[in-house]
């Protein structure tokens, strides 16, 4: 497909001797309404040096680029030289591009020949997998997408919180209160009653928390019955877990815990003390970090026992070594900023120059409407329970509005996951948000049932006409305002991706969905897409295919199904 920004930057390199052409491509910008152009080049830097306006330096190198059929208009408008994209060769080019590329559209190979590891969702053993975890969960899992969409060998691990007092916690109140196949049967809330009685008694006689502490200690050292019940604890969890996974349609290339790591942070520590960074204060060790404006980063506790903090050093240097990584992401909530920043510095203050690769990338809380969630007091929205009910009503939808759908329960489910995916996914990850089940469950609006129903909308128009030729299509009639927007959005969509994972943020992608089903829509309701004539008709249903495939991509990297029928 032509680059339209390099065969504009090498227009304006015969102009401006003092920019390379990658640092002119570099500088386009898109302007911020389409009456301006399509590409706009900024002049305001040659300003000082020439001793004259922005505005007359754009002008002067605006008349003086010969025309091109490519460009059917070069302007300048405040200080900006501004190109507009023969609209027949834009069509033709982003048409026939998206094609020939189909569910490659929008990818690049940008990663080739790099590891990307994307640690997401990393729920805790023994825990419910509530509705605050989709955080992690689908924005790893959207990242994960976006990476190999960009050609990367992209690992996805599961960093489960199977390790850690917490475990002691539960080992001490299984044995005074639990029963085994109470828990086998319903094992997430049998156990999460557990850990809530836990804290309620242990607040009672605190003796519970140093006898949790000795049970942790006791798995720490191999301890066989502390073993046997933390492996059935994390077993039975996880197929609770799972479940949630499927309905998500959410899939992980390791499972590598804390615990895994058990037996790897010896040798971390050993590093750690050799290289002078480990300190003894008060009989546990420390590394400090006060010239880094951080508080101490505790590594080993007075008996001995480790931290997460050091089991994430263990676990970073294992992937290094494995993986050999290029980028080593974290998906986890912005309250541990202070967590990894610190061991991200133990990581550089060790010799490893690649803590540098190592990215948190952060987000907001979830909070309920009648307050914030609380695993230690049972206050929670089990995930699983939301997605659910959000399918059983988008069932009900369908049943009232296509009774004859095909494949509704499969329709339904991909519907309704969808709205709560899409829901979660819409805003900038880093803001804080509370979570509503009505407004989750509204099919109003800018949600994914919406541009669910816009993909179906764009087969069924397919399907109706059948098939159809891509031989001999005239592009000149795909030059009016409604299909020229629509084209001029479907080229964004490698740019967008890009973006996206350069500032790993999934609502990138989310909002431009929305944006392009809108503009699709305005299309659809101005034109009938399949007429008289067939020419004109065999212009527009290419634009159609093209809407479907882009949207298609565009929701699988989100995470959501493309149904061909509602």
């Amino acid at each position: 497909m032509l680059d339209f920004k390099k065969t504009a930057s090498q227009l304006i390199a015969r102009e401006v001797d003092s920019m390379t052409i990658q640092e002119i491509y570099d500088a386009f910008e898109v302007p911020k309404f389409t009456q301006m152009g399509d590409l706009a080049f900024p002049c305001f830097k040659f300003a000082k040096v020439q001793r004259k306006s922005p505005n007359i330096i754009a002008e002067e190198i605006s008349k003086s680029i010969e025309s091109n059929e490519i460009f059917e208009k070069i302007t300048s408008e405040g200080g900006y030289v501004n190109f507009t994209i023969s609209k027949a060769i834009l069509a033709k080019e982003v048409l026939l591009n998206i094609e020939s590329q189909k569910d490659f559209y929008g990818s690049s190979n940008i990663g080739a020949g790099k590891t990307a590891i994307v640690e997401f969702s990393s729920t805790n053993i023994a825990k419910p997998f509530h509705i605050g975890h989709i955080r992690s969960t689908m924005i790893g899992n959207s990242l994960y997408r976006i990476y190999k969409f960009m050609n990367y060998d992209t690992v996805g691990i599961n960093h489960l919180g199977d390790y850690g007092t917490q475990f002691g916690k539960l080992i001490v109140a299984f044995k005074l209160w639990g029963d085994k196949e109470t828990i086998e049967n319903d094992p997430i809330p049998e156990l999460l009653k557990l850990y809530v009685k836990f804290h309620e008694e242990a607040e009672k006689n605190p003796v519970l928390d140093e006898e949790a502490r000795q049970w942790f200690t006791k798995l720490e050292n191999n301890d066989t019955e502390a073993y046997e019940l933390w492996k059935w604890i994390r077993d039975e969890s996880l197929k609770e877990f799972n479940r949630v996974y499927t309905l998500l349609d959410v899939h992980f290339d390791s499972f590598a815990g804390e615990s895994f790591y058990s037996d790897k942070m010896p040798a971390v520590l050993t590093e750690l003390r050799e290289s002078g960074v480990l300190v003894k204060d008060a009989g546990a060790e420390i590394v400090d970090l006060s010239e880094h404006n951080m508080p101490p980063a505790l590594i080993t506790k007075k008996d001995g026992s480790s931290l997460y903090i050091t089991r994430d050093l263990a676990a970073a240097i294992y992937r290094k070594n494995h993986y050999n990584f290029y980028k080593n992401i974290y998906v986890v909530g912005a309250q541990q900023q202070l967590h990894f920043k610190q061991w991200f510095k133990i990581i550089e203050m060790m010799g490893h120059e690649w803590a540098k690769d190592c990215v948190h990338v952060e987000f907001g809380t979830v909070s309920l409407e009648e307050g914030s969630l609380s695993t230690r007091r049972g206050k929670i929205v089990f995930l699983e329970d939301v997605l659910n009910k959000a399918v059983e009503q988008t069932a009900k939808i369908i049943e009232e509005k296509n009774p004859n759908l095909e494949n509704k329960e499969e329709v339904a489910k991909a519907v309704g996951v969808g709205a709560v995916v899409f829901q979660e996914l819409s805003n900038n990850r880093i803001k804080d948000y509370t979570f509503s089940l009505e407004k989750t469950l509204s099919f109003e609006g800018e949600t994914g049932p919406y541009v669910q129903y816009t993909h179906a909308r764009a087969c069924s128009v397919l399907k109706k006409a059948n098939e159809y030729s891509l031989e001999n299509i005239n592009f000149d009639l795909l030059t009016d305002e409604r299909s020229i927007e629509v084209i001029r959005i479907l080229n964004k969509f490698p740019e967008i991706t890009m973006l996206a994972a350069e500032k790993y943020e999934p609502s990138i992608v989310t909002r431009y969905t929305v944006n392009l089903a809108q503009e699709f829509n305005h299309f659809y309701h101005d034109n009938s897409i399949i007429t008289d004539d067939a020419e004109l008709t065999k212009a527009r249903l290419l634009l159609v295919d093209a809407v479907r495939q882009t949207i298609k991509n565009g929701l699988y990297l989100i995470g959501l199904k493309a149904p061909e029928k509602m």
